[in-house]
């Protein structure tokens, strides 16, 4: 009888330990948290079991305040995300100023993130009215902010990346391309970017002649569809070519992706994610 018992159970454990390895061979790509903002800022742990369980492997972070990520400290954030198996690789960390810049960047480096990601414009050279989003003009101001944080970032392990809108790559009255700008005075060795492939779309640009002219340099994506109406839409539902992008990966220097959706429209954020991640199958990501 006991045999038999331990015969039983052992094929029950075995059965579960194969069972969490095809789930974890399933799991690929990452999520921009931002995305499911409003789950994270009402309960984090949960939304982020949620995620794995979408089939997501890790993330990108952006709710850091005060020196915490969602309420956790940066240890507490780190150790959250490996009980549901979730790996932090990057965060975007807004409202930097000369001031707070190296306390953050060690909150960043202690959560176990890689990648410390510029969202917009910092110090005040974003701007945004009714809807519309644009940034100053002093683009020899910004880039010698960037090039700074990027040699802190690297002073402790860290690498800097600069994430783009779709203003960015429009003309300004100077008749520069602040994109442009900002890949020709940075130096790849402190400095890359994150390429958000939506707001590429939206401005016009091709990204495919960005990676041309500056390869290697867009070291993450953000995947997100763009619908007939121009707005944002789950991966797969609307009409951005990603297998296109996706066979220049290695030209533009991608090592990670992850989907974003700015706005869900009325549906639930943790099922789009869903949606999104059957999407990124389409494209042939893994």
């Amino acid at each position: 009888m006991i045999s038999q018992f331990l015969r039983k159970r052992t094929l029950t454990l075995c059965m579960i330990l194969l069972t969490l390895a095809l789930q974890a061979q399933d799991r690929f790509g990452g999520l921009a948290l931002y995305t499911v903002r409003d789950d994270m800022s009402k309960n984090p742990a949960e939304t982020l079991k949620a995620v794995a369980e979408a089939g997501y492997a890790y993330v990108e972070a952006a709710g850091y305040t005060d020196g915490k990520f969602y309420g956790m400290s940066p240890e507490d954030f780190k150790n959250t995300l490996k009980s549901v198996g979730l790996k932090p690789v990057s965060t975007h960390q807004g409202f930097e100023t000369m001031d707070n810049i190296d306390q953050m960047i060690a909150d960043v480096k202690a959560a176990g993130f890689k990648y410390f990601v510029i969202p917009v414009p910092p110090m005040g050279h974003f701007k945004s009215e009714d809807g519309k989003m644009s940034m100053s003009d002093d683009l020899e101001f910004l880039t010698n902010v960037i090039n700074t944080v990027g040699e802190k970032c690297k002073a402790v392990g860290l690498e800097l990346l600069y994430h783009n809108h779709d203003f960015e790559f429009v003309k300004n009255k100077d008749g520069i391309v602040p994109i442009e700008y900002f890949l020709e005075h940075t130096d790849p060795d402190t400095v890359n970017f994150e390429m958000d492939l939506f707001w590429v779309t939206k401005a016009g640009a091709d990204p495919l002649a960005y990676f041309e002219k500056y390869p290697g340099r867009f070291k993450l994506w953000h995947v997100k569809d763009m619908d007939k109406e121009g707005k944002f839409a789950p991966v797969g539902t609307g009409k951005i070519d990603f297998s296109r992008i996706l066979k220049e990966k290695d030209k533009s220097g991608m090592i990670y992706y992850y989907v974003e959706q700015d706005q869900t429209w009325g549906k639930n954020p943790l099922d789009v994610i869903k949606t999104s991640h059957k999407g990124l199958k389409k494209f042939g990501f893994n």
